[in-house]
């Protein structure tokens, strides 16, 4: 006869009788069971496993010293604990802490909780009395060292895939206060440890999770047959011993008790979480199921003498290691024990073998990398040593080249050529070999941006052997590429003679020019005398076809043309325009004619397109057909009566300014920052847009661009044309990329040739400006930086001093950035002004 009682987690229900799994007390079962596998020769588990350092288990090393418990047999495994105060429950007990062992919880362990709950497990005695010592040892341990364990349950346990048992000591599962009223998730755990028993069981390791990881295993548990909330819930009620329920104190005999009903667990699966409610609320009574006390006599009676209501009827831990359930099967299970130690020095040798054989792999593969670099680096010494010669033997018999050989304390490995001469038998010194650009300074500078010069050269070195483009594909992409510049003919030429070392002219080239410059200086400062107008913000500037005049314009509604030459005489107080055109708006941009020396071009924040007339300082034209602010505004040099502006109403137009009226129109779904027609041709042109992308089309069919650059993440603020297929463009995403249009083969291109970085722009628009392979920006840092297409670090910078317009003294303003740029034609020189109006002309050096 059972006696149900009725329980507030549990279902009011019949017991259902249960079916054993095993035909004799010690039988091994052969049926799904976690036991042991001797397959030697399998390969561990995962090898970089997770650690958890607060979940550890030792070995005996010894006999145990203690007078009042017994030591556990040599070999047994323990857990090394020690006490801490614990605030629940009655009299002075301690929680059990780890304190340090020699095997943590790996990532395949698994909870003990869900091990029992598995409803396809079946019981192996021998293996259920493994893992019970076990934990008997660990209990024992405590009790030598005067602790109260208190939590012997089974979340508190972790088994690895070898049956070795591991406890965790969590502010979770020291939790005995065996309340089962309590939520999930709310203060069942301490300060400072914000984990529920539920997430450190949802992680199959037995480790604690995340919140965000303890969902995915929920997901998981669905398929689990018992919820494991409403396990963990009851779990702390069916653990808790008579003593603890009636409100006194705890002492060694409670955790007996735990024993008990842990090993009745061990001994006893469940077909549902109701049966499983109703049987471990009979236990409570001793009231065993029928098919425990016929398959599982012996189990049965010893874990009822565990279960004795009186403390002082349980037995003591002594009385538990030397009974004779425990010591029967003594032999079979130090054979496992013996067997788990093997595997797990075997898997311990395996996985130093696997580290060392990946680690061997690895560095061959490195090796043999390096080794191809070395071999591809001497082919180009043997290449460049040839032309050095050939370059030498080419040179008129006058002229003598003499070489240091004896710099052996230079850190350069190459021998330096000095630039002294010798002309007609006389010498002359080498004035340069000291000065900011001679051999020592670039020597300097070349160590300095050492590995990203390296990077560039690789880069150079990849695309010369890369697979030639198929040039067919690319002329279906553009009408306009029979008209490829000169300079692209020769170098092509110029690399079909050096039989594929053509790389070398043209990472030559960027070396050469990228250390031919050391520094940037102030040239002139442009002095106006409006220190008292607040709107100086200069929006662009621009050169007249010969540098002899350069134009300003910005929020201050005027446009100013100034004379070069007399910008630089430095005797002068103040700099007078020598035409001033006054706006009725905003001006955003500027753009002088590359033919009519007379005219510019500018757009309002009105969306007015104005041309100028320079000589007569009015307006030539006015055209009005933008509904919203115009960015930008660029004559095309091959076709001077051709102008193209874009606009934030999302447009194109194209301008014949003979007409006055607009001849094209594009539209697209965002704002147009900037328009740039190619110095070649008046049939093509390319525009940045707001949506992050730069569109290249020809003007004889405006329906869908040629090409589409994507690579940018934010809005692109300027494009420039280097050459007919080679542009620069700049965005507010702190980088300027370099783009090569003869590499769009399928109207969309998304891999730049270089990306530069080292200036600041995430807001502001702060010029853009290209000269013979040199691109000049501005940045939020107030400063000017100049690239070379070559290399994707800066070549020079400038930083820009703020001027008191009382004192006329420079002072620092982090708070300005650069406005505008603007190369003066093919020269050294630029002209740059920030958001004060503060305009320089700099000059590299």
């Amino acid at each position: 006869m059972l006696v149900c009682v009725s329980w507030d987690s549990c279902n009011n229900k019949s017991l259902i009788p249960m079916e054993g799994s095993s035909e004799s007390n010690w039988r091994r079962s052969e049926n799904r069971s976690r036991g042991l596998n001797l397959n030697l020769n399998s390969n561990s588990n995962s090898p970089y496993s997770d650690r958890n350092p607060r979940v550890l288990t030792a070995r005996f090393s010894g006999n145990n010293d203690s007078t009042s418990h017994d030591s556990v047999p040599k070999g047994r495994e323990r857990t090394l604990l020690r006490p801490t105060p614990h605030a629940g429950g009655g009299g002075n007990h301690h929680r059990t802490q780890v304190e340090g062992g020699d095997r943590p919880v790996e990532c395949n362990d698994v909870s003990l909780r869900q091990w029992l709950d598995n409803p396809d497990r079946t019981v192996d005695a021998l293996e259920c009395l493994h893992i019970f010592s076990q934990i008997v040892d660990v209990v024992n341990l405590a009790h030598s060292q005067g602790i109260v364990v208190q939590n012997i349950r089974p979340s508190c346990f972790v088994m690895s895939s070898l049956n070795r048992v591991s406890f965790i000591e969590s502010a979770s599962c020291s939790d005995s206060s065996g309340s089962d009223s309590q939520e999930y998730g709310s203060n069942s755990h301490q300060s400072g440890n914000p984990l529920s028993e539920l997430d450190c069981l949802n992680s199959r390791s037995g480790l604690p999770v995340r919140a965000s990881e303890a969902t995915v295993g929920n997901e998981k548990d669905k398929k689990h047959s018992f919820p494991m909330k409403q396990i963990l819930l009851m779990e702390s009620n069916w653990y808790r011993s008579p003593e603890e329920v009636s409100g006194g104190p705890t002492c060694c005999a409670s955790d007996i008790y735990q024993l008990g009903v842990l090993l009745f667990e061990l001994f006893c699966t469940f077909g549902s979480i109701e049966e499983k409610g109703t049987t471990m609320a009979s236990l409570r009574h001793r009231v065993l199921p029928p098919q425990l006390l016929l398959k599982w006599p012996k189990e049965a009676s010893f874990c009822l003498w565990l279960l004795h209501p009186d403390p002082s009827g349980r037995p003591k831990m002594s009385d538990l290691l030397q009974s004779e359930f425990l010591n029967e099967p003594r032999n079979e299970i130090d054979e496992r024990d013996a067997a788990i130690e093997l595997r797990e020095k075997i898997d311990e040798q395996d996985l130093l073998l696997e580290f060392l054989l990946t680690l061997q792999q690895k560095k061959q593969e490195a090796a043999d990398t390096l080794n191809e670099i070395v071999s591809f680096i001497s082919s180009d010494i043997e290449e460049v040593t040839k032309r050095h010669t050939s370059v030498k033997k080419s040179g008129p018999r006058s002229i003598n080249i003499t070489t240091d050989e004896d710099d052996s304390e230079n850190s350069v490995s190459r021998k330096r050529i000095r630039q002294g001469i010798c002309i007609d038998g006389r010498d002359e010194p080498d004035r340069k070999s000291d000065s900011p650009g001679g051999a020592l300074s670039k020597s300097s500078r070349l160590m300095k941006n050492f590995r990203k010069l390296e990077s560039a050269y690789f880069l150079t070195r990849r695309r010369s052997v890369a697979k030639p483009r198929e040039r067919s594909s690319v002329s279906n992409l553009a009408t306009e590429r029979s008209s490829v510049s000169n300079l692209s003919s020769r170098e092509h030429r110029q690399q079909q003679q050096n039989n594929g070392g053509g790389w070398i002219n043209t990472f030559l080239e960027g070396l050469c020019k990228y250390l031919s410059f050391s520094k940037m200086r102030v040239k002139a400062d442009l002095k106006q005398g409006d220190f008292l107008n607040s709107s100086n913000l200069v929006c662009s500037l621009s050169f007249d076809r010969d540098g002899e005049f350069f134009a300003t314009a910005g929020v201050n509604k005027k446009i100013k043309v100034f004379e070069y030459n007399s910008i630089l005489h430095k005797d002068r107080d103040i700099h007078y325009p020598a035409v001033e055109m006054a706006s009725r708006s905003k001006l955003s941009s500027i753009c002088w004619n590359g033919y009519i020396k007379s005219q510019i071009a500018s757009s309002n924040f009105e969306g007015v397109v104005q041309v100028w007339d320079v000589t007569r300082s009015q307006t030539f034209l006015e055209m009005k057909e933008h509904e919203r602010r115009v960015w930008s505004v660029d004559f095309s040099v091959a076709d001077p009566t051709m102008l193209a502006s874009g606009s934030d109403d999302g447009s194109v137009k194209l301008w014949n300014i003979n007409q006055g009226i607009s001849v094209g129109t594009i539209k697209t779904k965002a704002n147009v920052c900037s328009v740039q027609f190619p110095t070649d041709s008046g049939r093509t042109l390319a525009f940045g847009s707001a949506d992050h992308r730069i569109y290249y089309y020809d003007l004889r069919n405006s329906k869908m661009p040629l090409c589409t650059l994507v690579g940018h993440s934010k809005t692109v603020s300027y494009v420039k044309f280097i050459d007919s297929m080679t542009l620069v463009s700049a965005s507010t995403d702190n980088t300027i990329k370099l783009w090569d249009l003869s590499m769009c083969t399928s109207r969309v291109l998304d891999s730049p040739l270089q990306s530069f970085t080292g200036h600041l722009n995430v807001k502001n628009f702060v010029g853009l400006s290209v000269s013979e392979g040199y691109i000049a920006t501005g940045s939020e840092t107030n400063e000017v930086f100049v690239y070379h297409k070559a290399f994707p670090m800066p070549a020079l910078s400038f930083k820009f001093n703020s001027t008191d317009p009382f004192s006329g003294d420079e002072m620092d303003d982090s708070a300005q950035f650069i406005s505008s740029v603007c190369w003066r034609g093919q020269t050294s020189t630029l002209v740059a002004a920030n958001s004060m109006g503060n305009i320089k002309l700099l000059e590299m050096a």
